[in-house]
């Protein structure tokens, strides 16, 4: 297996673009996440991407290959949801060890065959480990602000359980994404290193974050070099910022995270901000050119694109791409 450390000294690698943006197009009714497996299952299932992994492979594959037929170097797996947190909401707490497995076999298969075809372009796969929809640091409960809906230690557990069945599936790397509240990223990057320590293995890490508006924070408070500081104590093999943002609006950090660290760096923003409607309008053009800035500014290593971005997209954004040498990091011997 190729190196990404390798391939990140040589090139910029390409992230895929947005999984949900592509399942959209398939208009997957109840029943077709259901499948026959799920038919009779209790709970409303519609809207349950993971499972897809489980009811839909054909479907999920074909997704994959679309992004790296694009031009992607690397795919997240289908698991963004993929923890008992998550899972909860869908009464199907115990399938996340095989939703996490068969969603990294997923994507490991279209990837060999993808680097077979091309081995001097190897491709990866990259675990997508998401927020979960609770938060440590912060109350739901506005009249009660000591109160938390979860602990550090549940989300731990959850992230381990997630971690073991992704790496047993076959991912190249970890990403921790998505993040709003860090203190939920330091459980999941708790976890990894304690699967690492156990099955003595070693396997790169992808952090990032969401600055959620304009005020260059996170959701959980954090500024950019706040955040940074919270989690460099990992050997992470990059981190960066994605969804929330278009890629216009966000440079600045990403500008401010560049200057400040000696990781790798990556971007994945959405194609530009949500209209009236919740959906987003930037074309593949505009995006590029967005991008574009970012790497005559030498701001990044790893590129692709969150909600509403294709293979359309991702296409535009690695054919720029391979234009520019990747942003150098000084590597402590």
């Amino acid at each position: 297996m190729s190196n990404i450390k390798d391939e990140l000294q040589k090139r910029i690698l390409v992230l895929d673009g947005a999984m949900g943006t592509m399942l959209q197009q398939y208009n997957f009714s109840e029943e077709d996440f259901r499948g026959e497996r799920f038919k009779d299952y209790p709970s409303p299932l519609k809207g349950n991407n993971d499972l897809l992994s489980l009811t839909q492979p054909k479907a999920i594959a074909e997704i994959h290959a679309k992004y790296f037929e694009a031009g992607a170097d690397i795919v997240e797996t289908n698991t963004f949801s993929g923890t008992t947190i998550a899972m909860a909401d869908y009464d199907m707490e115990d399938l996340v060890y095989e939703l996490n497995f068969e969603s990294a076999k997923i994507a490991r298969e279209v990837a060999d065959k993808f680097t077979k075809e091309n081995p001097d372009q190897p491709r990866f796969v990259a675990g997508s480990i998401g927020p979960t929809n609770k938060t440590a640091s912060l109350s739901p409960d506005v009249n009660r602000p000591e109160y938390r809906a979860i602990t550090f230690n549940e989300l731990r557990i959850a992230y381990k359980q997630q971690v073991e069945a992704l790496i047993d599936g076959g991912v190249d790397l970890l990403l921790v994404e998505t993040i709003f509240d860090t203190l939920n990223a330091k459980a999941a990057l708790f976890a990894i290193e304690e699967v690492k320590e156990e099955r003595h293995i070693d396997i790169p890490i992808m952090v990032s974050g969401t600055i959620t508006d304009a005020s260059g924070r996170t959701l959980s408070g954090q500024t950019v070099e706040a955040f940074l500081t919270s989690i460099s104590h990992i050997p992470l093999l990059s981190v960066g910022f994605n969804c929330a943002l278009g890629a216009q609006q966000l440079k600045p950090y990403l500008q401010r995270l560049s200057n400040e660290t000696d990781f790798y760096t990556s971007a994945h923003p959405n194609a530009g901000l949500p209209n009236a409607f919740g959906e987003y309008d930037e074309t593949p053009k505009q995006m590029q050119q967005y991008i574009e800035d970012y790497l005559k500014d030498d701001l990044i290593n790893i590129i692709g694109g969150c909600c509403g971005t294709s293979p359309e997209h991702i296409k535009a954004i690695a054919d720029v791409a391979k234009n520019y040498k990747p942003r150098k990091i000084v590597i402590p011997a």
